[in-house]
This record gives C-alpha cells, structure tokens and sequence, in this order.
C-alpha cells in the first residue's frame, strides 16, 4: 500500500526538549522530522504533533516547534495518542484513513500509537529514519515488533516521494531539494 497525500496525516510524537537529548540517535530523529514537517506544510498534508506530560518533558524541540502549525499541538498523558478522546477527535476531523509517524521513543509512544491506530481500523506508517529511542536495542526491538504487528516501517524520503507519485512539478524540485 503506497501513502497516499489526501489520505494521510503527519504525527510528530512527544518529540520533547527534556526527553530528546537522552535519545541515542536525537539529531537523526530531529533533523528528518523537520524535513516531513517542511514537506508536509509544502504538500499540505494535515500534521498532528502529541507532547507527554509537557510540565515535565517541555515542550516540542525549538527546530521542530517552529514549523508546527499553530493548532497541531496536543497535551497527553497516555503513552499511546491512540488512547486519548481529543486526539483521536482531531485525527478523525482531519477524514484521514493514513498516519505517518515520527517520534520518539519508538519502543514506548510510538509503538503504542501505531498499534492503537491499527486497532482503530487505520494504516500506520512508522518512519525509521525519523524516531529514535534511548538505546539502540529499544529501537531496534520495537522496529521488529511493529512489523510483527504488521505496521509498515518507511523512511522520510519513501514519505515525501510517495506522497508526491511523480516528477516534473515545482513540489518535485522543492522536495528534491529537502533531502539532498
């Protein structure tokens, strides 16, 4: 199944200034999921973005809050999003049937979330390149469960050039010129 622009959501998850930088691979995390945000806002694909107990985690990561858009931030406790009412009520008002995440960790919110989407009856497309975990072997566990759990694990560039289907256009060169 290809991710379709009209049918999916960007989720950006718990992405956070206190929990990043104990992240093994922070800066590949952060760095890709500015380049699915720019793409998203130059697509117009909906982006969502979840903060865990911000009082204690802080807020989103300065590079990536500033490209959020002003109304894409929810507050949750759940370690899944799946799993709380206003964020499943914002994802549903979006009518989209596909959710792209990025996010950290990818063995605890990430993991839940797609699970939970699935369970929801929706396509969750984890993005490897664009989650991390505090070690390398949380990661790569939850990697092996999600595609276990039949979730497909994608990379920021898969994302953008799905997203697109074709060359030829200015999105092309403007995407192009994202992940180059």
């Amino acid at each position: 199944m290809l991710i379709e622009l009209d049918q999916s959501a960007l989720l950006v998850i718990d992405i956070q200034a206190r929990l990043a930088p104990a992240v093994s691979n922070r800066q590949q995390t952060i760095a890709n999921a500015a380049i699915l945000l720019k793409g998203a806002q130059r697509l117009g694909a909906p982006v969502l973005a979840s903060e865990q107990y911000p009082k204690g985690l802080g807020a989103t990561v300065a590079e990536l809050d500033e490209l959020l858009p002003p109304d894409a931030r929810i507050e949750k406790l759940s370690f899944a999003c799946s799993a709380e009412k206003l964020f499943m009520q914002r994802l549903a008002d979006l009518n989209r049937k596909q959710v792209v995440i990025a996010g950290m960790e990818t063995h605890i919110c990430v993991l839940q979330t797609a699970i939970g989407l699935k369970n929801a009856g929706l396509t969750p497309f984890v993005v490897a390149d664009a989650t991390g975990s505090r070690t390398i072997e949380n990661y790569n566990a939850a990697l092996d469960r999600l595609r276990a759990e039949g979730i497909a694990i994608v990379t920021t560039e898969m994302v953008l050039f799905e997203w697109l289907q074709r060359a030829g256009s200015q999105e092309f060169k403007d995407i192009s010129a994202l992940v180059k």
